[in-house]
């Protein structure tokens, strides 16, 4: 029997600490955070949903395949590597708006953003892959 304390708690906290992996995704350059521990922050809501309600429970509130996750974390990654080597710099260098990229426009997001996002979505998907397999053991 699962706590309803607990199953309130999950409720109530997941979209709390995914509004806090996003902060702690975009502050990560200039102060501590970035792509690994948002996406272990990110994760955590997740497992604490399977805890209260169970592991197929929490894959479906994920709304997202784990391997999805973890591939297209791989492939942002990479793209933002190969961006900067086509751009004549070397493999994973930084591109910043109105020097390296005028496409991006005034957004004032560079590269290293981008590469942060796919190890957010790689380190997620992992972290979760290794709980909901322990889980349903």
């Amino acid at each position: 029997m699962r706590s309803p304390i607990l199953r309130t708690a999950a409720r109530y906290l997941l979209p709390l600490m995914l509004l806090f992996s996003v902060f702690l995704l975009l502050r990560g350059h200039n102060e501590p955070g970035g792509g690994f521990i948002a996406g272990l922050v990110a994760a955590a809501p997740f497992a604490l949903y399977a805890l209260a309600y169970g592991v197929p429970a929490a894959r479906s509130a994920l709304h997202v395949e784990l391997h999805t996750l973890i591939g297209s974390g791989l492939l942002i990654a990479v793209l933002t590597g190969m961006a900067s080597w086509l751009s004549g710099k070397p493999f994973l260098s930084g591109l910043w708006p109105g020097e390296d990229l005028p496409f991006i426009g005034d957004l004032g997001l560079g590269s290293p953003v981008i590469f942060d996002i796919g190890v957010f979505l790689v380190v997620m998907g992992v972290s979760l892959m290794v709980i909901f397999s322990l889980a349903e053991e």
